[in-house]
């Protein structure tokens, strides 16, 4: 019984290994297409694609570009959701419960459906093309989640601190630099790593409020895509590359992430 069990990881594992295992089969190939059969390892694998793109201004921009508005609503979003989920963890005031779990209508918004409204929002506001307006638009989505996750920690942090913070003398920026923030690290880490993932794998937003400056990578692989489909190893080799910023995030922060998991609220 136990070995019947030892299997189901194996062939979970396995699953989701083969599309992202074909997808950097595609871009080490130095032809092909995607309606190609499944090569397990090139005759002539070149890494040429990536350096392409990492020598494109075209190309690599898009990522530092998308890495630019990331940060930035990783920062906003945390920022903003550490003060609010601490006024929902130890206040209770009118309609309290109703406003923190209408939070989680915000999370469950599709994008597309705040598309129209955001475009004409910052054409207004002579943003489109900037990266504040993606990193603003997607703290829409972002704080909700981020003030869920840490509400979750900052409940978990006993009252009686504060109440020592306030005895002896603490300000509350000190308190929350000094106290409170040593207390949820774990939870900030989770909270940016989702903030981090929602922005950068949203596309709609992103690409429908830059045109030139700002353009992510995804924006890009659109464009390029469309006049060269049939050359699917340099559209792999940017796949792979936009794969790598969350599989490294994650990677640094995995002790955070499990302890987390089990810890906090993640919505």
């Amino acid at each position: 019984m136990t070995h019947r069990f030892s299997v189901v990881p194996l062939v979970f594992t396995a699953l989701v290994t083969i599309p992202i295992y074909w997808l950097i089969t595609l871009s080490i190939q130095t032809g092909g297409g995607a309606t190609d059969g499944l090569v397990l390892f090139p005759t002539s694998p070149t890494l040429s694609h990536y350096q392409y793109i990492l020598s494109d201004p075209d190309w690599y921009l898009g990522y530092v570009n998308a890495l630019i508005y990331v940060t930035m609503n990783v920062v906003l979003s945390i920022s903003v959701a550490l003060p609010a989920a601490y006024a929902f963890s130890r206040y209770r005031f009118t309609g309290h419960r109703v406003l923190f779990f209408g939070l989680l209508m915000l999370r469950m918004m599709v994008p597309a459906i705040l598309l129209v409204p955001f475009v004409q929002i910052f054409s207004a506001a002579n943003l489109i093309d900037t990266h504040f307006a993606v990193a603003f638009a997607h703290c829409y989505f972002t704080v909700p989640l981020a003030i869920w996750i840490l509400e979750g920690f900052i409940s978990d942090v006993p009252v009686e601190m504060d109440e020592s913070a306030a005895l002896d003398g603490y300000s509350v920026g000190g308190f929350f630099c000094k106290l409170l923030l040593p207390q949820i690290a774990t939870g900030i880490a989770v909270a940016a790593f989702f903030c981090f993932m929602f922005s950068w794998i949203e596309f709609l937003l992103s690409n429908a409020l830059t045109t030139i400056d700002a353009k992510p990578f995804g924006g890009i692989m659109t464009r390029v895509g469309s006049v060269m489909s049939a050359y699917v190893p340099l559209l792999a080799a940017a796949g792979v590359l936009g794969l790598a910023p969350g599989v490294l995030l994650a990677v640094l922060i995995r002790h955070h992430l499990a302890r987390g998991f089990s810890l906090g609220r993640v919505a």
